[in-house]
Formats: C-alpha cells, sequence, structure tokens
C-alpha cells in the first residue's frame, strides 16, 4: 500500500540507555498512574492510596477558602511501617523504556519523545521552565517557540497532567509542523512544559506523544487532537491505512533473526514484519476496541495457563498499554501463573510476586491471555522482568490490585507486531516467533542488559542526538 506523503520508512525506538529495571519502581509508577490499591496483602503492602485534605485560596479567620479530599498515593516508612509519607521521585521508575525521534518546528529540531499508548498528550520541555532547571538537564531537548517561524501560540488553552502522588506537569500551548516517519503535520497542537515536578525531570528523553484518544486529552478548555488525529484529518496517511502499527523488541533478543528491533509505522504495515511472523495481511487477528474511555480497550475473558483455563467476567476487559512495561493481571490470574512456576511467592516487601532465578524455561507455564476471544502467549523470557536480589526475579506480570481492568504493557507486547487501526476501531495482533527464549536476568549497568552497540550509555547516546539535530538545522539553514 503506498501514498505519496509516506516513505514506507519505520520510525526506530533507541533503547534508553539509562533506564534500569526495578520491579517495585515500575509498579509504584502504574499505581501513581492508574490510581489503584494493592489487594495482596494490602495490610502489608508500603505503598497505598490514602485520602488528604487539600487546600485552596486563603485560610484565615473570617476570610473563605475551598478545602477538597483527595486521593494520594503514600508509603509507609519509619520503624515497621508505623508512619506514612509522601512518594518521593526516587520511588517512581518512570517507564520510558524506549525512546523515538520527532522533529519539530522551523528549522526542524530533533526530539526524543515516549510514544505511548496509554496517554493522549504530545508534550516537551520548553524554554518556558526555569533557567535552572534547564541548566541542570544538558542533556534534554528544550523547545524554544521563539525559535520556530512556524510557531503559533494557542492563547487561552493551557494542560496539566496530574498523577495519584500529587506529582504534576503543564504550561502553554502551541501549534507548529510536527514530522515523524517521512509525514508533515501541520498545526499539530504542541504541549509547552511551564513547570514540573521532580519525577518528570527525572524521566528520560524529553517529553511524550500521546497515541491513546483525543478524548482524554487534557488540554482546557477543550481537549485538542492528538498527532494520530491530526494525520487523519490532514489526510497524511491513506483512508483505508489510518493505522499505526508498533514492535517492541528487547535486548534478550540480540541473537534472534530480527536482532530485537524496535519501531513505530504510521499509515502502513509492515510487510517484512509479516513475513517474518509467516503470515499474510488479510490474516492478521482484529478485535474491535472500545474507545469511550479514550484508552484502546478490548474484551478479555480468559486467562491460560499450562492448558488450563482461568475464567473471568464476561465483562473483563483489558487495554494495551505501551508506556507500561509491566502487565497486570486479575488476582486470580497473577495466583494461577505463579503457582506453576517453583518457589514463586508474593513479596510483600517487594509489593509483587518473585520467583527463583535458578528457574528453568521449562519450568515456566505456557500463558494465554485473551484478546477479543483469541489467546496470545506471554514469552516465557518476559515472565521475568527485573533482579529482585537473592537469587530472586521480580515478575513481569503482576496484580493489578482493585483496578477493574487488565493493563496489558510491554511484558505482554514484546510477544506480538500490534496493529492499531485508529479508523477502523480494531486492534489487530501478530504473534511473533522466536528461535529460543533468553532468561538471563536484567543487568543493572547499561540498564536493559544492552549490547556494546546499545548501551553506549548516556553521554555518547546524547552526544548522537545532540550532534543528529544541530545537523539537521544547519541543513535546514541552507
Amino acid at each position: 500500500m503506498s501514498h505519496p506523503h509516506i516513505t514506507q520508512t519505520p520510525i526506530p525506538l533507541s533503547k534508553n540507555p539509562k533506564y534500569i529495571h526495578n520491579g517495585t519502581k515500575s509498579y509504584v509508577h502504574l499505581m501513581r498512574k492508574y490510581r489503584f490499591n494493592a489487594t495482596i496483602e494490602s495490610q502489608e503492602s508500603k505503598y497505598f492510596q490514602g485520602r488528604q485534605l487539600t487546600q485552596q485560596g486563603r485560610f484565615a479567620p473570617g476570610v473563605g477558602g475551598k478545602a477538597n479530599v483527595v486521593t494520594r498515593l503514600k508509603k509507609k516508612v519509619g520503624p515497621g511501617g508505623n508512619e506514612v509519607g509522601i512518594v518521593e521521585a526516587e520511588d517512581v521508575q518512570n517507564d520510558s523504556l524506549y525512546l523515538a525521534e520527532v522533529m519539530i518546528g522551523t528549522p526542524p529540531k530533533g526530539f526524543w519523545l515516549d510514544f505511548d499508548t496509554g496517554s493522549a498528550d504530545c508534550w516537551v520541555w520548553s524554554t518556558n521552565l526555569p533557567k535552572k532547571t534547564i541548566q541542570a538537564n544538558p542533556e534534554k531537548q528544550v523547545y524554544d517557540a521563539t525559535a520556530s517561524s512556524s510557531s503559533t501560540p494557542q492563547s487561552g488553552t493551557t494542560w496539566n497532567i496530574s498523577y495519584g502522588d500529587g506529582s504534576t506537569a503543564g504550561g502553554t500551548v502551541v501549534t507548529d509542523i510536527l514530522t515523524l516517519g517521512g509525514l508533515t503535520i501541520e498545526s499539530q497542537s504542541i504541549e509547552l512544559e511551564n513547570h514540573l515536578s521532580q519525577s518528570f525531570i527525572d524521566g528520560e528523553g524529553s517529553g511524550l506523544l500521546g497515541l491513546a484518544f483525543s478524548n482524554i486529552n487534557t488540554c482546557r478548555p477543550e481537549p485538542v487532537l492528538t498527532p494520530v488525529d491530526m494525520l487523519i484529518q490532514q489526510s497524511n496517511i491513506p483512508k483505508d491505512a489510518e493505522v499505526f502499527t508498533c514492535k517492541l523488541g528487547s535486548w534478550r533478543d540480540s541473537d534472534e533473526p530480527d536482532r530485537g528491533e524496535s519501531f513505530y509505522t504510521f499509515g502502513f504495515i509492515h510487510q517484512p514484519t509479516l513475513d517474518f511472523c509467516g503470515i499474510t495481511a488479510d490474516k492478521i487477528y482484529y478485535t474491535k476496541i472500545d474507545n469511550s474511555g479514550g484508552f484502546w480497550q478490548f474484551s478479555s475473558t480468559s486467562v491460560t495457563v499450562n492448558g488450563k483455563v482461568v475464567k473471568r467476567a464476561k465483562t473483563n476487559v483489558s487495554i494495551a498499554d505501551t508506556g507500561t512495561t509491566l502487565a497486570l493481571l486479575d488476582d486470580a490470574a497473577c495466583y494461577a501463573i505463579y503457582k506453576q512456576i517453583p518457589g514463586a511467592k508474593y513479596s510483600s516487601s517487594y509489593q509483587g510476586f518473585i520467583f527463583p532465578a535458578s528457574v528453568t524455561e521449562a519450568q515456566l507455564p505456557v500463558v494465554k491471555v485473551d484478546v477479543g476471544g483469541r489467546g496470545f502467549v506471554i514469552q516465557k523470557e518476559d515472565l521475568g522482568f527485573a533482579d529482585a536480589g537473592n537469587g530472586y526475579i521480580y515478575g513481569g506480570v503482576q496484580s493489578r490490585g482493585d483496578l477493574p481492568l487488565d493493563i496489558l504493557g510491554d511484558t505482554f507486547l514484546k510477544g506480538v507486531y500490534a496493529i492499531f487501526d485508529v479508523g477502523n476501531k480494531l486492534l489487530g495482533l501478530v504473534p511473533r516467533p522466536e528461535q529460543k527464549q533468553n532468561l538471563a536476568t536484567p543487568t543493572a549497568a547499561g540498564g536493559e542488559g544492552l549490547n556494546a552497540e546499545e548501551g553506549a550509555g548516556k553521554k555518547k547516546f546524547f552526544g548522537r542526538l545532540l550532534g543528529r539535530n544541530k545537523k539537521v538545522e544547519k541543513q535546514a539553514e541552507l
């Protein structure tokens, strides 16, 4: 399928060189993002959602104001965990494992963003931030609206992201040219960071590109269109291919034929990947999605563990979230999975399921998650997420707590090639074959156990980015 605006070139993803697998911190990230409480050994859980009184306006004798009770993510501290404290930035692992480059402005400048199907904002670091914040983070690419001749401020439009631990990011909005994968979007709304809390500062990359649906965009007084919706509105992708696709590889796949390559495509399905998976386009499995809540949500009524079905409610649903590293399932499914792994147990100190690092491939269960009526396998190598110490591994599948739906993040998505059909409201999945399962424990150095080519380190990585950006800017000036 061809189109004059499309180069048919995938957008490659780079592994975040600073990423260090930490199971508990990734789980806490999900607790604050989706605001749920633990349901397994909840009394022993270090992290929990607590009610808190917030005050707005001036408070003094005879002076009015407004008080609200809100839910905040908190943690137990002190001897024996008898005191309650706030969740600090170091408690949370921002799940920016993969970063993709987009170009913004005139002349174009490159920004490395986190592509996230679990949110719908497109925001970047900007010169509106305090100078000391920018100076303390020289590796960030910073957008300067005054340096782009195609930038137009959107007077009266603001945005704000608020997480369950009280951390926020927000600011003003401009429109500008945004280019990704050979596609140019005119007048794309770009949300500029005017303020951000420490947890956002600590995140890698220079912003986020949301791939959920525009109805959950946080801009006010009205939500703005996401880049994908803008591509459709401006007819930059064919009417019969209003899709984007995602292939998430892994450091574990470095010796596989595809070497664990990761990419997105917009406006076309990557035929070489279909060929590699041994499937034709007409055989891709699709399921209907419900986007009323803004997410890529679909029916998921069962989980199968070693051929035994764990039945779930007929109304059970899941969402596909590329901005999440783990997979969250209901408690019954989690117990069924870890019951089949020798030595596995739930650890309240880690707030998750762990199992011995000595477990072999043969001892790991075959886990299938139902997606609209068909089961898809979570690769055995992805059942282990992070080193938990003392010879244990933190599991890639964890409890969703009291959240009423599953979150299928990278633990699940690494086993498939995913087609997000925006035009037809469908999710397509193609199982990805692998020659062997790599059960090696992620290392602390270089983030994901990266090989020498990938794990050159932060300095070299961002040096390449800055050099490339300067080259592009210079070419644009000529």
